[in-house]
């Protein structure tokens, strides 16, 4: 491992730094709090401090020489509403919220890199530092986007990482093309005709429709998909009804879509909404789909790929990165900005820790330095100092 010891001589105040933040998480764009500490410690580290770019989003600037190459670091910093049971010293302190993902842990790596690279300044060009909220579904990424982000403050590429629990620590996986899914949610409301339970020849049941649309919504991935490409369609909640002798009048349904692909994404769309209306139609009830894209499919940039990749094998060795691993069917909202500026995402082995969105979960404080260290080399690699203006 070659993990500069200065970065290593950074582990007790970077553990003190991610435990305060687990301590206190918040929900997305309510990372008030976050935000403060983050802000404050870019400028304690001289470099420039943007607010409220989508909402409660942090930029920090730094520029190093006279080259006009620009490089983005991307973590996210919200919270889950789920209720910690660590029993750990530094557990949450806001009951219902914790850093059950680990982004207390992302963003304290971020801030290692602005402070390692704010004291060497190894580099020639722009570092921005972009701390994004609203990570988990509520539409961090597209927030800054909406404010301006790469108007603001441009980027030829844009890094971003996370951690993995199960992959040990000191390894990496990356990769060119798909990552990770991306994600949809649907919510499905269909009006019938309500009647006594006993007469429902003066009904239109809307939950005997809902029960052919679910079936129905099963054909979109294994009929409309292309074997070659990926889907998962889940229709993750039914509700109608609170009485044994009542049929109701409505039904609600919901679930989620994930693909590799956008166009795929679509295609699901537009058949989902044809079999909704025709099978809500030849009951003679009515049905609207409300489709929303939380996550486009996240996609490395090949070049970008290869060159955080080396960037990490020069860290830990080629033997502890894996190159070729496929994509997850989990989303991340990252995805929003590498549709924009090319880019790269890397997972960083967690260890032996509960699994991500689990009440018993927590960052590996252990892993800081090397998503430290992985951040600041792939700037010193895009922006060497040496290179012409």
């Amino acid at each position: 491992m070659t993990i500069p010891d200065r970065i290593l001589g950074y582990q007790d105040e970077l553990t003190a730094i991610r435990r305060d933040i687990h301590a206190h998480p918040e929900l997305g764009l309510e990372e008030y709090r976050t935000a403060d500490l983050v802000a404050a410690k870019l400028a304690e580290w001289g470099i420039e401090v943007h607010r409220n770019v989508g909402k409660t989003g942090v930029v920090g600037v730094l520029r190093n020489g006279n080259g006009q190459a620009a490089v983005g670091l991307r973590a996210d910093m919200d919270a889950l509403p789920i209720l910690e049971a660590t029993g750990l010293p530094h557990a949450s302190q806001n009951p219902g919220k914790m850093h059950a993902c680990g982004h207390d842990g992302h963003t304290t790596m971020l801030l290692g890199a602005a402070k390692f690279l704010a004291e060497t300044r190894n580099f020639n060009g722009t570092v921005n530092f972009i701390f994004q909220p609203a990570e988990e579904g509520l539409g961090g990424a597209l927030e800054m986007l909406k404010d301006g982000l790469f108007d603001r403050f441009p980027c030829d590429a844009v890094y971003g990482m996370h951690n993995r629990p199960g992959l040990a620590v000191g390894k990496f996986i990356t990769g060119p093309s798909a990552r990770a899914a991306g994600g949809a949610f649907f919510d499905i409301r269909i009006t019938g005709k309500g009647a006594h339970g006993a007469n429902p020849q003066f009904s239109v049941d809307p939950v005997l429709v809902a029960c052919h649309i679910g079936a129905a919504l099963q054909s979109i991935v294994s009929r409309n998909i292309a074997a070659m490409d990926t889907a998962v369609l889940s229709i993750t909640r039914i509700q109608s009804g609170d009485a044994y002798n009542v049929i109701p009048q409505h039904a609600v349904m919901a679930g989620t879509v994930r693909a590799m692909k956008r166009e795929v994404m679509e295609t699901v769309e537009t058949n989902m909404r044809r079999l909704v209306t025709s099978v809500a139609a030849g009951f003679g009830a009515e049905a609207e789909v409300d489709f929303r894209i939380i996550f486009a499919p996240m996609v490395n940039n090949e070049a970008e790929a290869i060159a955080y990749g080396d960037a990490a094998a020069a860290l830990v060795g080629e033997e502890n990165i894996r190159r070729d691993a496929p994509p997850g069917m989990g989303s991340e909202d990252f995805s929003f900005m590498m549709e924009q500026v090319p880019g790269a995402h890397v997972n960083l082995g967690n260890g032996t820790s509960a699994a991500l969105h689990n009440h018993l979960y927590d960052f590996n404080d252990e892993i800081i330095p090397y998503g430290v260290a992985l951040y600041s080399a792939i700037v010193e690699k895009k922006m060497p100092k040496g290179q012409a203006a």
